[in-house]
C-alpha cells in the first residue's frame, strides 16, 4: 500500500522518507524494544499527534478514517511503529479533561505526545492539592518518548465503571523496561512506575467519559475508536505480508528446480484468497467508520446499531489480518521458518494485535449481548 493520505502538504513527502527509515531500522528497534525518539519526532512532523486536536487549539481536526489510513500506512513499514503512532488518538481521550486543562496542553503544543497505562487502577489518596498517586502499571506502550503519562487510579468513595486517569509530566514517571516479547517487540510497552506524585483534580479524567466539548470527534464512540486504531495496525501488517509474498515470488527460484512460487497453483490460489479477505475486511472496517462519521454530522451521537458494528468491525479486521499474515507465512514455504525472516515476524506481530483485549473474543459476546438488549460491559451501547 503506497498511498499516504490526508497529510498536510509539508508533511507529505516527509512521511515517505520516514517510512523508508523505519523499514531500514527495524532490527535496531527490536534491539531497543521501543521506537526511538527521532522516529516519534518524525510522527510529530507528519501530524500524527495533532490529527484529532481541534483547529482552535492548533490541530488538524481530521476525520477518523483519514487518521486510520495514516496508521495503516505506517504499519506497512513496521507494526510496532504503527502501534506507537496509533496513540496519536490520545488527544481524544484527553478531551474528557476539563476544557481549561485540555486547552492548556494543546495550545502550548498541539503535537503533545500522551501515553500511559490504565490497568490495574491503583489506589490514590486524597491530599492537599489533589490525589497522591503511587504504583506500577504494565503495558505503557509508547511511554519512552511521551511528554505526558497517564496512569489509572481509583479514589476511595468514587464509583465509576471506567478508571480515572491521572495525567503527569513524563519527568515525574519512571519507566521500568520490562517489555520482552516475541511480537510487537518495539512498542516499548514497559511498566510505568510512580512514587507519591500529587496530581491536581483538574489533571484527571475518566477514560471514555463524555467530553464537555461538542466537536464531532469527541462525540465519536471513544472505546470503538480506541479499538480501531489498534486493529488497523493489523490491516497494515497484513498488507505488508502480501506485498512481500508477491515481490519474493517474482524474484525467487526454487532450489529443487520446481516452478517459482508465483507459478505454483496453490500459491496463486492462496494469494488470491488472502487478497480478497483483506479487501473485504478493509471495506467493512472503513465503511462503518465513514457511516458513523456521517451520522455525527447530523446527530449528537451514532445510533445503537452503528455503535455495535464499529466494535465488531475492529475485532473482525484484527482477526482477519492475523489469519492473512498466517496464510502469507505458509506461502513463504520453508524459507519463512528461518529466524528473522520477515514473514515470521509479520505473522507474530499480526497475531499479537488480535490478542489485545479491545479485539479479543469477548467483544463478539458483548456485541451479541448488545443485539439482544442484554447487559454489556463498558464501551458497548
Amino acid at each position: 500500500m503506497n498511498e499516504v493520505l490526508s497529510l498536510r502538504p509539508a508533511a507529505h513527502a516527509g512521511l515517505a522518507d520516514l517510512l523508508a527509515q523505519i523499514r531500514a531500522r527495524r532490527g535496531e528497534f527490536e534491539t531497543l524494544r521501543h521506537i526511538p525518539r527521532d522516529i516519534v519526532e518524525g510522527f510529530r512532523r507528519a501530524g500524527i499527534y495533532r490529527a484529532f486536536v481541534p483547529s482552535r487549539f492548533g490541530g488538524d481536526e481530521i476525520s477518523p478514517a483519514a487518521f486510520l489510513r495514516m496508521i495503516e500506512t505506517i504499519s506497512t513499514a513496521d507494526a510496532s511503529a504503527g502501534w506507537v503512532a496509533s496513540f496519536g488518538v490520545s488527544s481524544t481521550y484527553l478531551a474528557a479533561l476539563p476544557v481549561e486543562t485540555y486547552a492548556t496542553i494543546f495550545r502550548a503544543d498541539p503535537d503533545t505526545v500522551f501515553a500511559g497505562a490504565m490497568f490495574p487502577p491503583q489506589p490514590a489518596r486524597r491530599v492537599e492539592g489533589g490525589f497522591e498517586v503511587s504504583g506500577r502499571w504494565p503495558y505503557g506502550s509508547g511511554s519512552m518518548a511521551a511528554d505526558l503519562i497517564g496512569a489509572g487510579i481509583k479514589i476511595e468513595g468514587e464509583d465509576a465503571p471506567l478508571p480515572r486517569t491521572a495525567v503527569m509530566p513524563r519527568a515525574l514517571v519512571t519507566i521500568d523496561e520490562t517489555w520482552d516479547t516475541i511480537g510487537l517487540t518495539a512498542t516499548g510497552s514497559h511498566d510505568i512506575v510512580v512514587d507519591k506524585v500529587v496530581v491536581a483534580p483538574e489533571w484527571t479524567f475518566v477514560r471514555g467519559a463524555k467530553s464537555a466539548m461538542e466537536d464531532r470527534i469527541f462525540r465519536y464512540p471513544a472505546m470503538a475508536l480506541a479499538a480501531q486504531v489498534l486493529a488497523v495496525v493489523g490491516l497494515g501488517t497484513a498488507r505488508e505480508a502480501l506485498d512481500w509474498v508477491r515481490s519474493d515470488a517474482a524474484n525467487r527460484a526454487s532450489i529443487t528446480g520446481a516452478p517459482s512460487p508465483g507459478a505454483r497453483p496453490h500459491v496463486q490460489e492462496s494469494l488470491a484468497r488472502a487478497e480478497a479477505r483483506l479487501a473485504g475486511a478493509r471495506a467493512q472496517f472503513f465503511d462503518i467508520i465513514e457511516t458513523a462519521w456521517d451520522q455525527l454530522a447530523h446527530a449528537p451521537s451514532v445510533d445503537r446499531e452503528t455503535h455495535i458494528r464499529l466494535r465488531m468491525a475492529a475485532t473482525h479486521a484484527a482477526e482477519e489480518a492475523a489469519e492473512i499474515a498466517r496464510m502469507a507465512f505458509v506461502m513463504g514455504g520453508t524459507g519463512a521458518m528461518v529466524r528473522g525472516h520477515p514473514l515470521g515476524r509479520i505473522m507474530v506481530d499480526a497475531a499479537c494485535v488480535a490478542q489485545h483485549a479491545f479485539m479479543a473474543a469477548g467483544t463478539w459476546t458483548a456485541a451479541g449481548a448488545a443485539m439482544f438488549g442484554e447487559k454489556t460491559p463498558p464501551g458497548f451501547p
